[in-house]
């Protein structure tokens, strides 16, 4: 049995896997999200250990026997989140997310000073990561940042108190802006740049490796043995280890709170100007570009409780009825958390165009599965301008239970969409193949192989064809806000 964490912006969710690679047990636990003023997302570190402790606690009382009978553990989780410790690794201040947008100027800053920034880390400087988030707080909260003794992602954090260990591995750290992503190692000049050391960082292991083994306490109140923890995955690399995206050319489409399209590569190919993400993959010698949009899921979440629908399946069943041999009459543009790729705005904003007296709920929610829709068409095509080769897309995520947003998502894209067992836990299951590996020492190839494919879902022709029209119309709404924003 392997367990693997996924340490979500909404929740943890955790898996157990037996030698066959089924599910044998799973439990999960929900997070909020604080949003205390304009453009900041944080939540209280303290918050991701107790979810990871009452969802270990329903394994434990449900599945006593699988736990007990765990060989390895291994964690994927939100990137990019700074979590600041002092000296005597007290939390200093809530952690701040990949979702926030304070640190713009000083995005800029880095830049400005370090005109190497983008070649040495492989991507822009954006205020989802996390090296701006300590130039903004050594700026605006000094006191803070004088305390700061370890700054550590969130699932590192979870490691550290599991273990005891400070330790990161090569996926998750390509995210913070201090790793220099072709050498995978910390980038003196990065961290200098934001006057931090190495001794504030973490050690580098790949996702593969072994950083430690569960403490006695903690293997106590989980119910196991002491057993060895796997160095894991930023959660889009940890997705894709679940889904079998390993290999140069494999992709895979990510509907969670926010949206991925992932892309495999054999070798550092990186395309800072696109705001495409370049990254180590948790495989070693791998890498992987990323286009990323701030909101997907989030957005049905947010426009079912505008609507007053119960719960999504209510609204999905609801935009079903609607005619699809039409075009919608509204554009929804999903900018409620600003944007990435390819437009790098964090204070660009959420719109519905087109709205009339005729406008009903149903197609609120039908703007907004294509907006986020057309949002994956814009990373699609910057992907694709970098030179990149898109063979086999899959998708994962919560928003991968949807056939309907799979049907849209395959009309916009032009690209037939492959659904796997397990892709709606993909970076849970993920961890737990990782965890498999660093354990046995098997090949990642033999263990992170494609799921079983459940579903095809195919581009239909009618929708396609007036998508690709509707597409020039959400293309050309963002040109003409933006400075408005």
């Amino acid at each position: 049995m392997y367990l693997g964490i996924d340490l979500g912006t909404s929740g943890v969710k955790i898996v157990v896997l037996d030698n066959n690679e089924n599910i044998a047990a799973q439990a999960s636990a929900s997070l909020d999200v604080s949003r205390p003023k304009n453009l900041w997302s944080e939540q209280d570190p303290a918050d991701w250990w107790k979810a990871t402790n009452l969802a270990m606690a329903e394994l434990k009382t449900n599945h006593p026997d699988i736990v007990s009978s765990v060989k390895g553990i291994s964690i994927a989780g939100q990137m990019h989140g700074a979590t600041m410790l002092d000296s005597d690794n007290n939390i200093i201040r809530p952690a701040i997310l990949w979702n926030d947008g304070r640190s713009e100027e000083e995005c800029k800053e880095i830049e400005a000073n370090f005109s190497e920034s983008r070649q040495v880390t492989g991507n822009i400087a954006m205020p989802g990561f996390t090296a701006p988030k300590l130039v903004w707080m050594k700026k605006h909260e000094p006191e803070l940042f004088a305390k700061v003794a370890k700054v550590l992602l969130p699932k590192d954090y979870l490691r550290f108190l599991m273990t005891g260990d400070f330790a990161s591995d090569m996926s998750d750290s390509a995210g913070t802006l201090w790793l220099d992503v072709s050498k995978r190692s910390w980038s003196k000049e990065m961290l200098t740049l934001t006057n931090l050391t190495e001794s504030h960082m973490p050690t580098l292991f790949e996702g593969t490796d072994i950083t430690g083994h569960l403490s006695p306490n903690v293997a106590q109140a989980w119910g196991m043995e002491c057993v060895p923890v796997a160095a894991g995955a930023g959660d889009n690399a940890g997705g894709a280890a679940g889904v079998g995206v390993i290999n140069p050319n494999e992709a895979f489409i990510s509907l969670g709170t926010s949206g991925v399209y992932f892309v495999a590569t054999e070798s550092y190919q990186p395309n800072p100007e696109g705001a495409v993400h370049t990254f180590c993959h948790c495989i070693p010698n791998t890498w992987h570009q990323m286009s990323v949009i701030l909101s997907a899921a989030s957005c049905l979440s947010w426009v079912t409780e505008l609507t007053g629908f119960k719960d999504e399946k209510s609204l999905l069943d609801e935009v079903a009825k609607q005619d699809f041999s039409q075009p919608c009459d509204v554009t929804f543009l999903p900018y409620l958390s600003g944007e990435r790729t390819p437009h790098n705005n964090p204070a660009a904003k959420g719109v519905f165009f087109g709205l009339t007296h005729s406008t009903s709920n149903a197609t609120l929610g039908r703007a907004v599965l294509e907006g986020v829709a057309f949002a994956f068409a814009d990373g699609q095509q910057v992907l694709l301008d970098s030179g990149t080769q898109i063979d086999v897309v899959s998708v994962i995520g919560g928003g991968a239970r949807s056939p309907l947003w799979g049907k849209i998502l395959a009309s916009v894209l032009n690209r037939p969409l492959t659904y796997r067992e397990g892709g709606e836990v993909g970076p849970a299951f993920g961890a737990a193949r990782l965890a498999r590996i660093a354990v046995t020492g098997e090949a990642a190839s033999s263990v992170c192989k494609a799921g079983k494919i459940t579903e095809v879902i195919e581009s239909d022709p009618v929708m396609a064809d007036y998508y690709h029209k509707q597409y020039q119309t959400y293309k050309s709404l963002y040109q003409a806000l933006k400075d408005t924003f």
